[in-house]
C-alpha cells in the first residue's frame, strides 16, 4: 500500500510540474468517433457506379457542348445533378439549398466565345457556425483529345463522372447527420477549359462572406490500372500546396526567417486527411504527394488555393493516359478513351468514404484555433499562444502538436485542455515545429494550424 502511495505522490509530482490541470485530468477528447465506421460502411458502390454510367451517357458534357438538349451535353448533365441533390433534400426534409452559380466566360483560348459556366452547389447548412464550410467536389465535363471537340462523345466516366458521382454519395450519406458547421457539394464546370468553375465559385464564396476552411477535389477516384501495368486499389495520392499561394511579400519574409515552406493549410489538410484515413478505413496507403498537382497539370483546387482557400487534390495512384483526354476508338488492338471500362466503383467508394469522415470531422469540430502565434527565441522553450473559440458550445480543448522540422507528418500531440496558450519546456524553438487544433467534447477535431500568416486556415 506505501509503494502505490509513493507511485501517485511521484505521478502528481511529475504532472503537477509539466502544467497539467487536474481540472484537465477528469476529461480527455475521445480517442475515435464511432459514426465515423457507419459512415465508410454506408457508402454504396453501386450507387456511385450507376451516378457514373449515367454522368458518362450524356455522351459528352464538354463546356461548349449542347445545353438545351435533355439527353445530351453539358445542359442536360448539369440540371441532372441538380434535381439528384433536391431529390437528397427533399429525403431529409429540405435540409440541403440548391443553387446554380454561374457567369459568363469569353476571350479564352479554349473558351472563345461567350459561355455561361454553370456550377451546381448544395448546401447543408451548420447548427451552430453555418458560415464556416467544408466542401467536396468533383468535375462536371469532360473532353476527348482535341480541347475544343464539343461534338465528339466523351463518357469521361473517370475524369470526372467519378469525382462527381462520389458528391452526390457524400450528400446521400451525410445529409442523415447533423454538424456544428456547414458542408458544400459541389459540382463545378469548365475544369478542363481552364479551371473556371472553381474560379466562379470561389469568387461567389468571397462575395458572399462564406469561410471555406477546407476544399476536397476528386478528380478521376475510380481507375486502378496504371499505363505502366500496376494494377493497385488500395492507394490514393492526396496534392497539396507547400506555400500559399497568395502570401505577401512581407509574408514570405517572415516565413523566411520562421519557416513554415511546408506548413501550409492545405499541406496540413492533407496531413490531417491521411491521419483519419489510417485510423477509419481498412487497406488503404494515403500517399501525401508534396506537390500542387501532378508536374505540370492542374486541378480544380488550384483557384481555391489562389484565393486563399485551403484546397488539396484527392486522385487515384495509378493514371492510365490512354483514358483520359482521348477520343474513342481503337488502334491496332489497343483501346483508348475515358468509358466505365476503367471504373472500379469499389475504389471509388473507398476513396468517396475518406471524403466523408474528413467532412464530417471538420464539419463537426469546434472553431478553428485564431491567431496562433509562436514564440522563444534565445530560450529554453517554445510558447504557442492563440485566441481561445470558447463561442463554440461543443469546445473541449486544444491539441497541441510538435514534430522535428526534417519530419514531414506530425509525430507528437498532447491535448492541454481550454486554454489559449502552451509552452514547451525544454523543446528549443529552432530545432521543432509546433502547432494547435480545437477537439470537442465528443472528440471532433480541426486541422493542425501552424503559427503565423504562414499556415492561417
Amino acid at each position: 500500500m506505501q509503494y502505490l502511495k509513493n507511485i501517485y505522490f511521484y505521478l502528481f509530482l511529475i504532472l503537477f510540474s509539466s502544467g497539467v490541470n487536474a481540472k484537465d485530468l477528469a476529461q480527455v477528447p475521445q480517442s475515435e468517433i464511432l459514426d465515423f465506421y457507419s459512415i465508410v460502411s454506408e457508402v454504396s458502390p453501386a450507387r456511385i457506379s450507376k451516378d457514373i454510367n449515367k454522368l458518362a451517357n450524356f455522351g459528352t458534357r464538354h463546356t461548349l457542348s449542347d445545353k438545351l438538349s435533355n439527353q445530351r451535353g453539358i445542359g442536360a448533365a448539369t440540371r441532372w445533378i441538380y434535381n439528384e441533390f433536391q431529390k437528397i433534400s427533399d429525403l431529409c426534409n429540405g435540409c440541403i439549398e440548391v443553387m446554380y452559380v454561374s457567369d459568363t466566360v469569353s476571350g479564352e483560348s479554349r473558351v472563345p466565345h461567350p459561355t455561361e459556366i454553370v456550377n451546381v452547389i448544395a448546401i447543408q447548412r451548420g447548427s451552430e457556425r453555418p458560415n464556416d464550410f467544408v466542401m467536396m467536389s468533383g468535375d462536371i465535363d469532360s473532353r476527348v483529345s482535341d480541347p475544343m471537340n464539343s461534338i465528339s462523345d466523351s463518357p469521361g466516366a473517370n475524369d470526372n463522372a467519378s469525382g462527381m458521382a462520389g458528391v452526390l454519395e457524400a450528400a446521400r450519406v451525410l445529409s442523415s447527420r447533423e454538424y456544428a458547421s456547414s458542408i458544400i457539394y459541389a459540382g463545378l464546370s469548365g475544369e478542363e477549359q481552364g479551371l473556371f468553375g472553381g474560379q466562379i465559385f470561389a469568387k461567389h464564396a468571397i462575395k458572399h462572406g462564406w469561410d471555406i476552411k477546407g476544399v476536397l477535389n476528386n478528380d478521376m477516384i475510380s481507375n486502378i490500372e496504371g499505363i505502366n501495368g500496376v494494377i493497385n486499389n488500395s492507394s490514393v495520392r492526396i496534392f497539396s500546396e507547400g506555400t500559399r499561394a497568395n502570401e505577401t511579400k512581407e509574408e514570405a519574409l517572415i516565413r523566411r526567417f520562421t519557416g513554415g515552406e511546408v506548413d501550409s493549410p492545405s499541406r496540413n489538410l492533407a496531413r490531417f486527411i491521411k491521419k483519419l484515413g489510417n485510423q477509419y478505413i481498412v487497406n488503404l496507403d494515403i500517399k501525401l504527394i508534396y506537390r500542387l498537382d501532378r508536374y505540370g497539370r492542374g486541378g480544380h483546387h488550384r483557384p481555391f488555393n489562389e484565393f486563399g482557400i485551403p484546397g488539396v487534390r484527392i486522385m487515384e495512384t495509378n493514371e492510365h493516359y490512354d483514358r483520359q483526354h482521348q477520343d474513342v476508338r481503337s488502334e491496332r488492338g489497343q483501346f483508348f478513351g475515358d468509358t466505365m471500362i476503367g471504373v472500379d466503383s469499389e475504389y471509388a467508394a473507398k476513396l468517396t468514404s475518406l471524403n466523408l469522415i474528413t467532412l464530417a470531422q471538420i464539419a463537426g469540430a469546434p472553431a478553428f484555433p485564431t491567431s496562433v502565434e509562436l514564440s522563444g527565441a534565445v530560450k529554453a522553450s517554445a510558447k504557442l499562444v492563440w485566441e481561445n473559440q470558447n463561442s463554440s458550445s461543443n469546445l473541449m480543448g486544444y491539441k497541441v502538436y510538435w514534430r522535428e522540422t526534417s519530419e514531414a507528418e506530425w509525430t507528437n500531440s498532447r491535448f492541454v485542455g481550454d486554454v489559449d496558450e502552451w509552452e514547451f519546456k525544454n523543446l528549443v524553438i529552432d530545432n521543432y515545429f509546433f502547432g494547435v487544433s480545437s477537439i470537442s467534447k465528443d472528440g471532433y477535431e480541426t486541422p493542425v494550424v501552424f503559427p503565423g500568416a504562414a499556415g492561417r486556415f
